[in-house]
């Protein structure tokens, strides 16, 4: 059982646990354009590919909460990040479609185990008031992982694409090893206990969606939806779109998303909590939402590399802000049921992760802008439906 006194240690051995995936998750967005080309895929295959993943989340994440509120936090951490390293070899040795897509639906699997577990966590070992905090800091951990994974990704491709597959398998690796040794559990054996006494009959993954939707968190739910709707839409064709209208670089892909998730993760360490302190979770979640459906409009705008470093800096910025909102406002709501609340959560993230990419790679296909206007219009809708929030 983790006390007060050295949970701040804990968060920071969870932090370092999580940025050591994410480094592995950032690795191959660099090259993920070129591995479609070597494939002979197109738009669409792509959309599907980075979709595939939310799969296997979307059925596990509801689960997968539950039973970390019954068994342990630690267990369900160690199994995702193991399924993880094993997604990321296959991946790496592929040399067929079906592997890469089998590859990602694994990685749907991890995490489904990893990210509820994770985000229950630190509101084990977070009071209330400094919740907020906890989840900012979390998601700077994960989005410090994306900083160093794309800009290693980069360079470690001028010595081949596969190369920083290997390299990702590698850092999962060492995830599990770091995670074996180093994290505690959260839960005490009577909490554990406590929440297996109450356990509920068990329901079909349907049912359990459709209660959420009448649940006290249904607008919140539908918001994390929509935002990772609109934000999934963007990022799964942002290095074809730039690729195929101005010939990007690998590289050039990679200074983008490094330099503008830097910016996300000053952010969320240094002023999200104080920002969330001072104006609320919800006035941020509406104004992130808005910044980020004009800001996709204005990317189309853009027509050199520094004005189109400039946008997507600014969207890092808003949704550096506004998923650690989200976050916070139902950790706040959710009590004694950190672990449903999460893994429902992730569970509308990977709908989202299915969806976003899906259309996303559709509307490609048919024109390159298409996808970035959907994308703004579902944000702005998402903006509408945060102004009733009370």
């Amino acid at each position: 059982m983790i006390t007060l006194t050295n949970n701040k240690r804990v968060l920071l051995i969870l932090m370092i646990n999580i940025f050591i995936v994410m480094v592995g998750v950032g690795l191959i967005t660099p090259i993920l354009p070129e591995l479609i080309i070597e494939f002979g895929a197109n738009g669409q295959s792509m959309g599907l590919l980075v979709a595939a993943y939310g799969i296997t989340q979307f059925l596990l994440s509801p689960r997968t909460g539950q039973l970390s509120d019954r068994y342990g936090r630690k267990p369900f951490i160690i199994a995702g990040v193991i399924v993880f390293a094993v997604a990321k070899f296959i991946f790496a040795i592929g040399d067929m479609l079906w592997m890469l897509y089998a590859s990602r639906l694994l990685e749907g699997v991890a995490a489904a185990l990893m990210v509820p577990p994770m985000m229950a966590y630190v509101a084990d070992i977070t009071t209330t008031e400094d919740r907020a905090k906890g989840n900012s800091m979390l998601s700077a951990a994960m989005s410090f992982g994306f900083v160093i994974g794309p800009g290693l990704g980069g360079f470690l491709a001028g010595y081949g694409t596969r190369v920083p597959l290997y390299v990702a398998t590698g850092a999962a690796v060492a995830a599990v090893i770091f995670s074996i040794i180093c994290l505690p559990e959260s839960l005490s054996q009577e909490q554990m206990k406590s929440a297996r006494e109450r356990e509920r009959p068990k329901e079909s993954i349907f049912k359990q969606y459709a209660k959420s939707l009448t649940s006290k968190y249904a607008m919140l739910f539908v918001l994390v939806l929509v935002m990772t709707f609109g934000i999934a839409n963007f990022e799964s064709v942002l290095g074809l779109y730039v690729t195929n209208r101005f010939q990007f670089t690998p590289q050039h892909i990679a200074i983008i998303l490094t330099t503008g998730a830097i910016i996300g993760v000053g952010i969320q360490a240094l002023i999200v909590a104080k920002v969330i302190k001072k104006f609320g979770e919800q006035q941020v979640i509406k104004g992130s939402l808005l910044l980020t459906s004009i800001a996709y409009i204005v990317l189309l705008l853009a027509a050199d590399f520094w004005s189109i470093f400039l946008v997507t800096s600014c969207i890092f910025f808003a949704t550096a802000m506004l998923r650690p909102a989200l976050h916070t406002q139902l950790s706040k709501m959710a009590g004694s049921e950190q672990g449903y609340v999460a893994g429902m959560n992730n569970a509308y993230i990977s709908i989202g992760n299915i969806l976003g990419p899906t259309l996303a790679g559709c509307l490609f296909d048919v024109n390159m802008f298409a996808p970035f206007l959907a994308g703004c219009c579902i944000l702005f809708v998402a903006f509408l439906m945060a102004l009733k929030l009370k």
